[in-house]
């Protein structure tokens, strides 16, 4: 039995998750032709505060963040933990939400941003593990949100790229990566970013920049006092040990070789179009799907 459309939003806190979600709601019930759809979200992040899309269903009405803080004395981290695996005791309600819906919808769940409940506190993976017992595995997609102002950070982007992999390997779906905001970042930048071939050759274009930045300091600053220089050779060492953890870290994405970024500027029609596209593809969606009319688009008025 056929299934609806399931996209698994994730992503850094603050990294526009919400933002995107409401953005594709907006965008689907005004494009034109048989890819006009209604875009059902729900809210699965039990410590959001406010939203600007139309919710279908919010975890909020079966727990939320600022209850369990009050009731059992937590700190937030705690409190959103609990939460999830309150969800994980109580799947009904998740199941019974998700069945009110038709094979042919599409549902967007806005999830939580804290990356334990991803990685070494599997509770995210234990969630889509039962949507597909339920049936929902085929059509399922996960979209991991970064935010575009990482790219003037080139650590920053490393440590995104990072998340992301270890999402996609830990959730095991279809997976695309939306790299968001790009409308607060120059064209030249997302373009130099992401056309680097490899995440080690972008950190070596970074080093080579911070040793002349360092080289010039240097020679302004010409104390050569011994103080001064153990100084000096201190920074140096701290430098360099940092710099082996991240071309450790680069090596890892190299060798995995599966992170690669979908630019967004949600300003843009055609950049939210671009990134539907790869969405759908990514799950084969309206491949199946009965070509709507005159009437069809009608109906989502």
């Amino acid at each position: 039995m056929g299934r609806c459309a399931i996209q698994i939003v994730m992503g850094p806190a603050g990294s526009g998750k919400s933002t995107y979600c409401q953005a594709m709601q907006e965008h689907c019930a005004t494009i034109g032709g048989a890819r006009r759809r209604r875009i059902n979200v729900a809210n699965l992040d039990p410590a959001a505060e406010n939203f600007n899309y139309e919710v279908a269903f919010d975890i909020r009405e079966l727990i939320s963040v600022d209850d369990v803080m009050e009731e059992l004395g937590l700190g937030p981290n705690g409190a959103l933990v609990y939460c999830m695996e309150y969800l994980l005791e109580n799947p009904e309600w998740l199941h019974d939400n998700l069945e009110a819906f038709g094979d042919d919808e599409y549902i967007i769940l806005d999830c939580p941003g804290q990356v334990e409940l991803y990685t070494h506190v599997p509770v995210m993976r234990r969630v889509l593990d039962r949507m597909r017992v339920w049936g929902y595995g085929s059509s399922m997609v996960g979209v991991f949100v970064v935010d575009a102002t990482f790219l003037t950070d080139t650590s920053k982007f490393l440590s995104g790229s990072l998340l992301s992999l270890s999402a996609m390997i830990s959730l095991e779906l279809p997976h695309v990566n939306m790299l968001s905001k790009c409308d607060l970042v120059s064209e030249e930048t997302v373009e130099k970013m992401l056309g680097t071939e490899s995440a080690t050759q972008l950190w070596d274009f970074e080093e080579h920049s911070q040793q002349a930045l360092a080289q010039a300091k240097a020679t302004r600053e010409n104390d050569g006092s011994s103080e001064a220089a153990e100084v000096r050779k201190k920074i140096e060492l701290q430098r360099r040990k940092r710099n082996r953890l991240t071309e450790a870290i680069c090596t890892l994405l190299d060798d995995f070789s599966m992170v690669s970024f979908c630019p967004l500027n949600i300003m843009d029609e055609d950049s939210l179009d671009h990134a539907l596209q790869i969405v759908d593809h990514a799950i084969q969606y309206g491949e199946d799907l009965d070509v709507k009319g005159a009437e069809g688009d009608d109906s989502l008025e």
